[in-house]
This record gives C-alpha cells, sequence and structure tokens, in this order.
C-alpha cells in the first residue's frame, strides 16, 4: 500500500517564515526601516515654528505619540509637539487654548485624505487663523483628495506608500516627518527597527522568540485570549495605546473558516496598576498572558531623600534610594510573584535604555509579532472592514 497526503494539522515555523517573505513583497511597512530621510531632515531644518501641532487620529497619531512621549524628557527639544485628535469639543477647545497659533506649524495626516475627523478639526483651525504654505504640510497617499487640496493651495506634502496601513505607518513620513521637526534623531530610529528587521529575516533571536510567542499566543487562544502589556514606566503610556490598535485592529477578523478571531489587548502602567488591575491577573480568571515591559537605564538619578518621617521610621530603608531602581524592584517584584503562581503564562522584555533605537525595535518587533499571529489565524492583518462600516454609517447620517 502506498500513501500520500498533503495534511498539515500544525503550520511549522518555516511555512509561516515563507509566507512572512512572500509578504514582504506587497506589504510596505516591512521595508520602511529603510527608507531615506533627507527630505524629512531637509524639511525639518527649515520649520521656524515653536509649535507642531499634529492633526489626525488613529494609526496617523497614535506611533508618533508613543516615540514622543518615550523620549521627550530626556531629550532637550525646542520645539513642543501636539496632537489634534479627537472631535471632544473640550479636548479641542483646550488645547488651542494654550497654543500660540502665530507660532504653529500644522501637520495634517490622512492616508485616505477624508477622514472625517481630521478634516473636521481642519477646518475649526482654518477658521481660528489662515492655514497656507507657510505653515501647513500635508501628509497623505499621493492621489487622494487631501494631495489635491495640498498641491492648489502650494502646499509642502509628502507621501504615505498605499501599501503600509496606517497603524503600520511610523516608520514612514507619518512619524518620521513630525518627530524630525522638533529634534528626534530619525535616523537612529529607524537603526533600532533595521537591527530588529536583520535580526529577524536573518533567524536569529528575534526570529526565535516571536514565532515562538506567536505560536503560542494562537494556539492558546481559547483559553488566553487576553493579553497584557504592563509597562513598567509612563514613559511607555503611548506605546500602550498604540499596541492596542495595532492588536485590535489587525488581530479582530473573520478568518477563512468564517469564525470569528481575535486576542484582547490591554495596556496597563506599573506601578499604578499594580493597586487595580494586578489583583485581577493574579487572582482573577485564568485567561490572560502577561508581557512586562521594563526599563533598565531610566537616565534620571531622581532620589528619595534621607529624612526621617514621625511615625514612619520603619520606612526609612527608602532613603537614598534612586526612583528608577525602586520601579524596577517593584517590576521584577511583580513578576516574581506571577511566576511562582505557575498557571499565568509570562514574559519579559527589558529595554536598554530611553533612546531612539530602543523604543523604535520595540514597536518594529510588535508589528512582526502581529503579522506572524495573522499568519497563524489564517487573517488579513492589514484590512479592517469592522471599522469602516462604521465611517460609512457616521457619513450616512452626517449627510441627512
Amino acid at each position: 500500500m502506498t500513501y500520500t497526503h498533503n495534511f498539515n494539522p500544525t503550520l511549522s515555523d518555516e511555512s509561516i517564515f515563507n509566507e512572512i517573505l512572500q509578504e514582504r513583497e506587497t506589504i510596505g511597512y516591512y521595508r520602511l526601516p529603510f527608507v531615506e530621510t533627507t527630505a524629512y531632515k531637509e524639511y525639518a531644518k527649515q520649520v521656524k515654528q515653536k509649535n507642531i501641532v499634529v492633526i489626525g487620529i488613529g494609526g496617523s497619531t497614535l506611533g508618533t505619540y508613543a516615540i514622543y512621549k518615550f523620549l521627550k524628557h530626556s531629550r532637550d527639544l525646542e520645539k513642543k509637539l501636539i496632537f489634534l485628535e479627537t472631535t471632544d469639543p473640550i479636548d479641542i477647545k483646550s488645547k488651542v487654548e494654550n497654543i500660540d497659533l502665530s507660532d504653529t506649524l500644522f501637520i495634517v495626516i490622512s492616508k485616505s485624505g477624508t477622514t472625517v475627523e481630521t478634516v473636521a478639526i481642519f477646518k475649526y483651525i482654518n477658521s481660528l487663523i489662515r492655514c497656507d504654505k507657510n505653515n501647513t504640510v500635508i501628509v497623505t497617499e499621493s492621489d487622494s483628495k487631501l494631495k489635491t487640496y495640498a498641491d492648489k493651495n502650494q502646499m509642502q506634502s509628502f507621501e504615505i506608500p498605499k501599501n503600509v496601513g496606517g497603524r503600520f505607518s511610523v516608520f514612514s513620513a507619518v512619524g518620521l516627518l513630525p518627530l524630525a521637526i522638533v529634534g528626534i534623531d530619525i535616523d537612529e530610529l529607524l537603526q533600532g527597527a533595521q537591527k530588529s528587521y536583520e535580526n529577524f529575516f536573518e533567524k536569529n533571536d528575534v526570529y526565535k522568540r516571536l514565532l515562538k510567542k506567536a505560536r503560542f499566543l494562537v494556539e492558546y487562544k481559547n483559553s488566553f485570549n487576553i493579553n497584557v502589556v504592563f509597562s513598567y514606566s509612563s514613559r511607555l503610556e503611548g506605546f500602550n495605546k498604540w499596541y492596542i490598535q495595532l492588536w485590535g485592529e489587525s488581530l479582530g477578523k473573520i478568518d477563512i473558516n468564517s469564525t470569528r478571531q481575535g486576542l484582547t489587548p490591554v495596556g496597563i502602567i506599573g506601578p499604578i496598576d499594580q493597586h487595580s488591575f494586578l489583583q485581577l491577573i493574579i487572582e482573577g480568571r485564568r485567561d490572560k498572558t502577561l508581557t512586562v515591559v521594563k526599563v533598565e537605564n531610566f537616565d534620571n538619578d531622581l532620589k528619595i531623600p534621607a529624612i526621617t518621617l514621625d511615625g514612619l521610621e520603619e520606612l526609612d530603608y527608602l532613603n537614598n534610594l534612586e526612583f528608577s531602581s525602586l520601579i524596577k524592584s517593584q517590576a521584577d517584584a511583580t513578576i516574581e510573584a506571577i511566576q511562582n503562581l505557575n498557571d499565568i503564562p509570562c514574559d519579559v522584555i527589558t529595554i536598554d535604555g530611553v533612546c531612539e533605537s530602543a523604543i523604535a525595535a520595540l514597536m518594529y518587533e510588535y508589528e512582526l509579532l502581529t503579522s506572524l499571529c495573522a499568519k497563524f489565524m489564517y487573517i488579513d492583518a492589514y484590512n479592517q472592514p469592522g471599522v469602516e462600516a462604521g465611517k460609512i454609517i457616521l457619513k450616512k447620517k452626517l449627510k441627512k
């Protein structure tokens, strides 16, 4: 008897990697770490305004905010980056009232060029000050209506490649332009992403751990459907928000068998959420995986003063301790408490320091992890039909 088969009950690492290699030829984010940055840096040199206002939403702002939030307190930046990204009138009014509009460059970012929230805010800004080629730059697709508007008004514009989705666009003009203008080293940023790219595609450490993690998350998704990122630094608040969009919008899909898929992202900050969400993790249902993100070098030597408080003498062991040491010890204590339970999947990512290459490497690896999970789940990571459905309904309602 002879027997042949084409059964493949479990996708091999090699088959997944080959699919990523094929996808790399058409999905643009993979190559973004190698983009030419000269145009962004040359434009940045010409900007005289002190306030840089990004008008956009979702993928047009979250990645940029993540990097800016991580780095701004460790850099001597002469320009301030502000984000107008919500149609909440209180948020818009409060931010605009604190900006000298005459000393502001507006960066309008919309991949499609017709994003309702972005256009609405841009209209409001135009009612307050004339937006022209001297104070406005456009970032959009090459053939969008917003690009037509920019050309008609002789405004500088930068292109978002059509094959780069918004939530994967931080290493394109979407992020590189505003970050270069405020003084972030975008070349170092890309070097961090390049190292992750090369390590992954050369099948080194990044390849091994991302494939292992993606496989575990998908194979155990019915048991552990909630994926918690516990970032031990307030600097990583922006990263958490970016991760939630990346994970939710990419992996909440219907697969090839018409089965609803998804991994639910949660982003929390340590030590703040040790006093709330950690209780749920430790004694709640075993439906969560945990990724702890630590910062090794905070680039800050702030210390707890060596003073004794009446009645609190027993806490004098805190005297002269650096706050950075304290927060790292808090993270380590949480990790040990989780590991001692032996029934909560947990991994730890340690960022070397507060620098461009470190945050870029982390974000690029999460983009790769998202793509890998999508391959294991048999879904398209790069569309968002659920979001588009809501946009269509909104436009119909507003046109009535």
